[in-house]
């Protein structure tokens, strides 16, 4: 491997490239520097007045290595069997006003960019994975969103107040599902915390709750393809899917009643705001075609109840396959966008996840529309003006938008680079895959260890289509481009 040997530092360099091209700022501008010098504490005049949580057993559940933590959450059985959950939002804003030079940065490139290598964070590491972070052992200013839920999973009231709070265990995804599943210990950061067991166990049950509300109203159950490099030093090692599982579920399910809160209540309160949705596909007709392919008969419009009976069924039938099918349907059903809800205005809904009323709130240190919807509910919440015209929340919608692909984009294109780096090294080597799309003339595989993508070449007179076991030989890697090429063999 004489090719790459600062291969971490290969990567940062072509990641920094990457976001110019897709026109994202690597670097905070000096005065976003400057106004982080001054910023030496969380504590504020304004958190001297809010509600005391403190107290309460709040943990975070999130990657090992995530450091910018952006909710906690805490349970509660009430006497008549209902179940109390609180979510809360690490308040940025209280740090970062509107149209301040760090505020300006995160407008400008509106979400957190990670790659393996390095991380472009929307806000300063000061402030996202310290100041703002509602980190362990820390008092932090916060929005928290009060919800209690009947027994059969179905939304009593809610509520939305400002407040300290304290995170008292930090979690982490892997360990909390093994443990919950029965498959390793209680982790160690809640086990010295006593009640904390308890806790997690009823967030779990209500949140599965949850989902299969969620399911029956139709929605719809994808496994994307999300492979991340491992470094050992500054080596990459190997490349690892990220797998679903039981605390990934929890959290999901309650931000996804966290932003149907926040998107209501500031429907209630006659505000305007930006909500994030999946319109119903345009391109139902192929959709249909697909699931005809696997012998499957849909609705002649768009439903997506019968889409996620029939994704279901294919993940029971043949879950190795199923990425790339999911991968498939997410593609026609197009990308999610942001718009402007208006009150009295006409309303979307959000068809993948099957609720109508979805803004994105609970992610404020790593998404710019959670930081104007936080902006948005505490002006709603103090009844002062919005702190945004509407013409001011057509024009980020539309740009929040457009950089979200381009940080995908370039995710994406580090992600085939980190893959041709660990290839490199083993051309002529045979691998097991699964061919995933053709399309102009070319045919892509997807091979299993390590989970990689490339381009195939195919013999004359060899036909292959999507979805067909392949082996496949490694011809050559550019790790620069991210080009990885195989050629089919017999």
């Amino acid at each position: 491997m004489g090719l790459h040997p600062h291969q971490k530092e290969e990567l940062a360099d072509l990641a920094v490239v990457a976001m110019h091209e897709r026109g994202l700022k690597p670097e905070f501008s000096s005065a976003a520097l400057e106004q982080l010098k001054a910023i030496t504490t969380s504590d504020t005049n304004e958190s001297a007045g809010l509600a005391d949580l403190t107290s309460l057993l709040w943990c975070s559940i999130d990657n090992d290595d995530s450091r910018d933590l952006d909710q906690l959450s805490v349970s509660e059985v009430l006497p008549d069997g209902n179940v109390k959950i609180l979510v809360a939002i690490a308040d940025v804003d209280i740090l970062v006003p509107k149209n301040t030079p760090i505020d300006q940065h995160a407008q400008a490139n509106t979400t957190s960019v990670y790659t393996s290598a390095r991380i472009f964070p929307m806000l300063p590491e000061k402030l996202s994975t310290d100041l703002t972070s509602l980190n362990p052992h820390e008092v932090r200013a916060a929005t928290v969103t009060e919800m209690v839920f009947k027994p059969d999973g179905t939304q009593n009231s809610s509520n939305i107040v400002r407040a300290r709070v304290h995170n008292k265990a930090k979690l982490a995804y892997d360990s909390v599902a093994a443990w919950l599943d029965g498959e390793g210990p209680l982790p160690e950061a809640a086990a010295s915390v006593p009640g904390m067991d308890q806790q997690l166990r009823t967030q779990h049950s209500l949140a599965q709750q949850l989902r299969a509300v969620r399911r029956e109203k139709g929605s719809l159950e994808f496994q994307t393809f999300q492979p991340k490099a491992v470094f050992d030093g500054d080596k990459v090692v190997e490349i690892r899917q990220q797998v679903q599982n039981h605390a990934r579920q929890l959290i999901e399910e309650f931000m996804v009643s966290t932003n149907g809160v926040a998107a209501r209540y500031l429907a209630v309160k006659h505000r305007s705001s930006i909500r994030r949705v999946v319109r119903s596909p345009e391109r139902w007709a192929r959709i249909a075609e697909i699931a005809a392919e696997y012998g499957e008969t849909l609705p002649v419009e768009p439903d997506s109840l019968a889409l996620e009976s029939f994704l279901a069924k294919q993940r029971r039938r043949d879950p190795e396959r199923f990425p790339d099918l999911s991968l498939t349907i997410v593609k026609l059903m197009g990308r999610g966008e942001y718009v402007v809800e208006r009150p009295g205005g006409p309303k979307v809904g959000h068809f993948g996840l099957a609720v109508r009323d979805y803004s994105h709130s609970t992610a404020p240190n790593r998404r710019f529309p959670d930081l104007i919807t936080q902006r948005l509910i505490k002006a709603a919440l103090s009844e002062a003006p919005s702190p945004y015209s509407d013409s001011e929340l057509e024009f980020l919608a539309v740009h929040c938008t457009r950089q979200e692909d381009a940080a995908n984009k370039v995710e994406r294109q580090l992600r085939k680079s980190e893959a041709a780096m660990l290839l490199e090294s083993r051309i002529g080597e045979i691998f097991s895959g699964v061919v995933t799309g053709a399309s102009k003339g070319n045919t892509w595989v997807r091979i299993f260890t390590p989970p990689a993508e490339g381009k195939l070449v195919v013999a004359r007179g060899q036909a292959v289509k999507v979805g067909d076991k392949v082996r496949a030989k490694l011809l050559s890697t550019n790790v620069e481009r991210g080009f990885i090429d195989f050629e089919m063999m017999g």
